[in-house]
């Protein structure tokens, strides 16, 4: 069996054996993070130096700017690496690390998009409330909740992930360090069934979530449609659809990441699906 100490490092999933292609994804990987940063840079200094967004939305909408920032940084600065270099690995300690900061900028990303929903609600189904149910204080609170859930997920995850015995080499079919394809290589049945356990807790507290975020979209949209006016109606749609698309894609492509039928699954299939949701859809 091997461990942390007799496995020094993984290797990661390669985008091409020709020189040029490597180069050609380490400009692409370059300017989709350029982009990511603009794109987020923008909105974070917009919030924090216009005093028209100072409001419930703008925090969160800063706080989900920070969580995309910090998945664009965990995985795309190694890919650009290995891509500019021609190779394909990645410490045992840095692919830990990346597990770790991933899931934990992804549970955060989830927690703020399910409370800006809960934003969304108030602000149109309960206006005369929004001020008293999202005051500065409570903002701070739920934003603090997000981060700390995202935090002890990553947490739980990644400290049984990396305590399995790992027996099946060293070999991960993804170019990133992702939970999945380090339990391939693990020896250990109940270590496995106990990490496939936890996934299945955060599965249900995710549903639970796109529940919420379900039921408030059926009592916005029922609220909106009593708008008399079509002006009012238009405005009120505008605040909501950029987040609805949003929280959509997110689940969608993550969903389909990891629970696609193994009929249409295939490498190059798995690398698309991949790089979109874990750095094309944040930003």
């Amino acid at each position: 069996m091997s461990n942390s100490s007799s496995m020094p490092q993984f290797l990661l999933l390669a985008f091409a054996d020709r020189r040029e292609l490597q180069l050609l994804h380490f400009w692409l990987f370059l300017a989709i993070s350029l982009a990511a940063l603009l794109a987020n840079g923008l909105i974070l200094s917009a919030v924090a130096c216009d005093h028209h967004l100072h409001t419930p939305m703008g925090f969160f909408l800063l706080n989900l700017s920070l969580t995309d920032l910090g998945c664009i940084c965990t995985t795309v600065p190694k890919a650009m690496h290995n891509s500019l270099w021609g190779t394909t690995t990645i410490s045992y300690h840095g692919c830990a690390a990346q597990v770790f900061l991933l899931v934990f900028f992804l549970g955060a990303e989830f927690s703020l998009l399910t409370i800006m929903c809960y934003d969304r609600y108030v602000a149109i189904c309960k206006p005369l409330h929004y001020g008293t149910l999202l005051g500065s204080r409570a903002c701070v609170h739920m934003a603090a909740a997000a981060w700390a859930t995202g935090f002890l997920i990553a947490l739980l995850h990644t400290a049984n992930t990396f305590s399995l015995p790992l027996c099946q080499g060293n070999a991960l079919g993804q170019f990133f360090c992702e939970i999945p394809h380090i339990l391939k290589l693990s020896c250990s049945h109940s270590g496995y069934r106990r990490e496939i356990g936890l996934i299945g807790v955060s599965a249900c507290l995710m549903f639970g979530c796109f529940i919420f975020i379900v039921f408030s979209y059926v009592q916005i949209f029922r609220a909106v449609l009593r708008i008399p006016s079509q002006q009012g109606r238009h405005k009120a749609f505008s605040t909501c659809l950029p987040h609805l698309a949003v929280v959509s894609l997110f689940i969608s492509t993550a969903t389909f990441a990891h629970l696609k039928p193994l009929s249409i699954s295939s490498p190059s299939l798995d690398l698309v699906v991949a790089v979109l949701y874990s750095v094309c859809l944040q930003h």
